[in-house]
């Protein structure tokens, strides 16, 4: 039971970190979106995880079983709203404002592309994880032999 327990918490690791990613990689490819279907310039989105819940009996269960955890899961969405968005002077571009300037998303690409590495980095260890667990599971099944 603990193997299979240790199977989903990695496998929903690999799931939130592949969300991630996704997310990620929809950032850097909006990075030059000045209007999205609301007319606003994209907004920076990051994903929030949280470990997954379960019900009081279960998490009893789980702890008398020696279980560690349950595993994550992707709690939302958010867009960024903090971080200022990028002006850019561009009279001649149809989404400047008076002035000139043109909001573009407050994207910044070294930060997503660090940000995909420690996804990428995640995602593995998440499936080394997984591997181990399966080769334990299978180990012990060969005791019998």
């Amino acid at each position: 039971m603990a193997a299979f327990s240790g199977m989903n918490i990695s496998a929903s690791g690999m799931s939130a970190q592949r969300l991630r990613m996704d997310v990620i990689s929809q950032n850097i490819a909006n990075v030059r979106t000045t209007r999205d279907k609301n007319g606003q310039p994209y907004k920076r989105k990051a994903v929030v995880f949280s470990e997954r819940t379960t019900s009081p009996f279960q998490e009893i269960f789980m702890k008398t079983a020696g279980v560690p955890g349950n595993g994550v899961k992707v709690t939302r969405i958010v867009e960024d709203s903090e971080t200022p968005m990028n002006k850019v002077y561009d009279p001649n571009h149809p989404d400047a404002d008076e002035e000139g300037y043109v909001s573009y998303p407050n994207v910044i690409i070294v930060q997503e592309m660090t940000d995909l590495i420690d996804a990428t980095r995640s995602y593995e260890a998440n499936v080394t994880a997984f591997n181990a667990t399966k080769s334990m599971a299978l180990k012990g099944l060969e005791v019998g032999k």
